[in-house]
């Protein structure tokens, strides 16, 4: 069974622009992780992980392997190396302030983070200040001397590396395919729902261009120039993420092979880790 590492696909009602897979795919293989929250909510890391603990349990439960696939370095982090239990705040001070950081200017905000909490200056600004400022300490000694809310899932990491003239190339066609599909039309259904662009699903690539396209700000193809450069900017950053922030026993495998040569690969690395495949008894054999 599959669980989405990726923090957009979280959202119902923007299945296009986040490249969901089909409903006949899902229907062949179960997933997890689409479709939790409202295009307006916001869903953490933290969250992420919680989730896919309980995830885990009920997919083992029934036998199964579960595959965490995609998209969002800080979602596989967290389930790696679990996050400090968060500090509990007031619900409705929260709302409150939430609301009242969302009428003040970028600059502003900087200015707050930088007094409050220097070091994470120009990250999660909203989070960093919400901590900070209901809870009295800085979100960044939080994650230093909290304790971790849950040890790590073990488990084997595979990267597919692909060429970067193949990766944009990919990304061109990506782009143009989610057009073909009805991005506009998805885009249009959720500003007529009242979705706008400071709303945490809308600020994603491909749908804050479209919402540009649709106020006449840009052309069609203007706004897809934009997503493409976005999706390859962000896909750099992805790279870089990569080299830097995971273990050394990662696997690196070709995704320009033959699918077949791809999925034989990950099965000898998960042999070599120990890793059975999954039964009805794979608990009482205490595999990891």
């Amino acid at each position: 069974e599959i669980i989405s590492m990726d923090s957009r696909q979280v959202y119902a009602g923007m299945d296009i622009g986040t490249d969901k897979v089909s409903a006949e795919d899902r229907a062949r293989v179960p997933h997890h992780g689409l479709d939790v929250i409202r295009p307006d909510q916001r869903y953490s890391a933290g969250r992420f992980a919680r989730d896919v603990r309980r995830w885990v349990d009920e997919i083992e439960e029934r036998g199964a392997w579960p595959v965490l696939a995609g998209g969002t370095g800080f979602f596989l982090k967290a389930v790696m190396d679990p996050i400090f239990a968060e500090p509990p705040l007031d619900a409705v001070r929260l709302e409150a302030l939430r609301a009242y950081l969302a009428g003040q200017p970028r600059d502003r905000l900087e200015a707050w983070v930088r007094v409050l909490d220097p070091d994470r200056a120009d990250v999660a600004m909203a989070r960093t200040l919400e901590v900070a400022l209901l809870s009295g300490i800085p979100l960044s000694r939080w994650h230093r001397e909290a304790p971790r809310e849950a040890d790590g899932l073990p488990g084997v990491v595979v990267v597919l590396d692909l060429p970067r003239a193949e990766m944009d190339r990919r990304i061109d066609e990506r782009v143009a395919g989610m057009v073909e599909r009805g991005l506009v039309d998805e885009v249009r259904a959720l500003t007529a729902a009242g979705y706008g662009d400071d709303d945490p699903g809308m600020t994603g690539t491909g749908y804050r261009e479209m919402t540009a396209y649709l106020r006449g700000e840009r052309t069609l193809e203007e706004a897809m120039e934009d997503i493409r450069r976005s999706t390859r900017r962000y896909a750099r950053r992805q790279l870089t993420w990569l080299r830097t922030q995971l273990p050394d026993s990662v696997i690196h495998i070709d995704a320009t092979r033959p699918r077949a040569e791809q999925v034989g690969r990950v099965l000898d690395a998960l042999r070599e880790a120990g890793i059975e495949a999954p039964g009805p008894s794979r608990r009482e054999r205490s595999t990891p």
